[in-house]
């Protein structure tokens, strides 16, 4: 009998092709699927659409995100531990990438404020993979190709009729703590002329605040207006410098001569040499939008400046106090806002028989000028469309039977005394001009009215003071103008009308002309593409 012989090699080969036939198209079919899979990956996202997204996460509410690193780039000069002290502090509280973003924008203007960087950027990139919802900041920095800067200039004051030039050089980093040396010149053909020399470093160890010193030699003329000359020679030290406060020590030796020998008895009793020691806290807050042109926020600024603090009582002995409040709101056309100011000072000596005692006559209040009371926070000294010096307590200068008063006009001349209490005040309404081009350029025009008024209150003078006498005796004045706004000055021609003036002051109504110089920063933000990623 004969049976088949089983295929099972056969069927095996069968059994073995159909799953090797099965494996290969498992593997086709794997290859399909990865082909697929690959296909459905989406292309990247354009620029614009990750910055839509990153803008709406932020704008949705706080992104939980924390400083891992801080990585400096850049300073082959400037000490690590200079740069850290400024930034470090902010940026290790930041808990969010809205804080982070605000600190790293405040790090980078106070790394520019240092004055030893050409360049300074801040870049926030991910952080180590295994601490998810971290950053790692990049401190870029560029740091200044020479260490010595050279400036200078020509300023004129149209209408106190005076200029002056100026030189200044500074040596820049050249320890490596952002350390800066100064010296100054400047010289006033009509006024004054001081040479200073300074050196600020912006730490000290493990002193928080910037340190500062300078000497200086001020000559002052004030002939012309008040009959005396001043010379000072002084040092000052900077023992607080911070956002808000101010603390400084000045030591200063001050001598006043009459060469014309014409100054009235008040001027007279004053001159020859005084030694001052004072110690001046100045408190500063300002929120306004722009310090050129304000239309909304406010500033308010208070100083308190002690003299006296050597023992010898023939120092000068006083105590001066300033206070200038600013608020500045919208009116919602045309970028139109209304600036409101109020100034105040009063100056008051101190010690053993201080009632019976005059006031330090070049410390004292003086009222007058072109300067822009909106733009300064300076206390009562500014009042358009009068001179420097040009309202306030006089008296007559001293007659000499050589100069008699008929026959001279300038022995008929009274001297400026200044003011123990002074207050000023004004309104001023910014608008846009109707082109467009002065839009564009930041040009636009303004109308104001300001008022001031000076009063003596030491040896005795006070037992006559009266809230109503002062406020009839204000001089005021109201005008319009035009500002010219650049990145390198701020240019200002204005028409002032006198409204009210008395006997011996010096106001005229016409055009007025007045130059400022500033500077500018720019603000920068780089966008954080991958915090999209979590």
């Amino acid at each position: 009998m004969s049976a088949s012989k089983p295929q099972f090699p056969a069927a095996d080969n069968d059994d073995k092709n159909n799953g090797d036939d099965r494996e290969i198209d498992e593997d086709d079919n794997d290859e399909e699927v990865v082909e697929e899979e690959e296909y459905e990956i989406k292309p990247p996202q354009s620029p614009e659409n990750l910055l839509n997204k990153l803008a709406r996460k932020i704008h949705s509410g706080p992104v939980q995100l924390r400083v891992h690193d801080v990585i400096i780039k850049g300073n082959t000069k400037t000490k690590d531990s200079v740069i850290e002290g400024e930034i470090m502090e902010e940026l290790r509280k930041a808990s969010s990438l809205q804080e982070i973003l605000e600190a790293a924008n405040l790090a980078r203007l106070k790394l520019e404020r240092l004055d030893v960087f050409d360049q300074v950027n801040l870049t926030l990139e991910a952080g180590p993979k295994e601490l998810a919802g971290t950053t790692n900041v990049i401190v870029q920095l560029v740091e200044s190709k020479t260490p010595f800067k050279f400036e200078g200039g020509a300023y004129v004051k149209p209408g106190d009729r005076s200029w002056s030039v100026e030189g200044t050089g500074k040596a820049k980093n050249l320890f490596g703590y952002a350390d800066i040396l100064d010296a100054t010149v400047s010289y006033g053909w009509s006024q004054s002329t001081e040479v200073s020399v300074g050196a600020a470093l912006p730490r000290l160890r493990h002193w928080a605040t910037p340190v500062f010193a300078r000497a200086s030699l001020l000559s002052q003329d004030w002939q012309l207006l008040s009959s005396y000359k001043e010379q000072s020679l002084g040092v000052g030290l900077g023992l607080l410098s911070t956002e808000n406060h101010n603390l400084m020590y000045n030591f200063t030796w001050r001598t006043l001569i009459d060469p014309s020998q014409m100054a009235g008895a008040s001027v007279r009793r004053q001159l020859g040499h005084s030694l001052i020691s004072s110690l001046k806290y100045t408190f500063k807050v300002d929120k306004r939008n722009s310090p050129i042109r304000p239309t909304r926020g406010y500033a308010f600024s208070f100083s308190t400046l002690l003299a006296g603090l050597n023992p010898d009582n023939r120092s000068g002995r006083f105590i001066r106090q300033e206070l200038d409040l600013r608020y500045a709101f919208p009116l919602g056309f045309n970028r139109t806002a209304l600036n409101l100011g109020v100034s105040a000072g009063v100056i008051f000596p101190w010690g053993k028989g201080f009632l019976d005692r005059p006031s330090s006559l070049p410390d004292r209040f003086f009222m007058g000028g072109n300067s822009s009371p909106v733009c300064s926070l300076s206390g009562p000294n500014s009042l358009l469309g009068f001179k420097s010096r040009g309202l306030g307590p006089t008296e007559p200068r001293r007659q000499t039977r050589e100069n008699p008063e008929s026959d001279s006009s300038v022995a008929s001349a009274r001297d400026v005394l200044g003011g123990d209490l002074a207050v000023s005040a004004f309104a001023d309404l910014s608008f846009d001009l109707p082109l467009r081009i002065f839009k564009e350029a930041g040009i636009h025009g303004h109308v104001f009215a300001a008022a001031g008024n000076l009063t003596k209150l030491t040896e005795n003078e006070w037992r006559n003071f009266s809230a109503k006498g002062f406020l009839e005796t204000f001089r005021s004045t109201v005008g319009c103008g035009i500002i010219v706004p650049t990145k390198l000055f701020r240019m200002e021609v204005n028409y002032c009308h006198i409204v009210r003036q008395f006997e011996h002051d010096h106001g005229k109504t016409g055009v007025q002309a007045r130059l400022v110089l500033r500077a500018a920063a720019g603000v920068k933000v780089r966008p954080l593409w991958w915090l999209l990623q979590w």
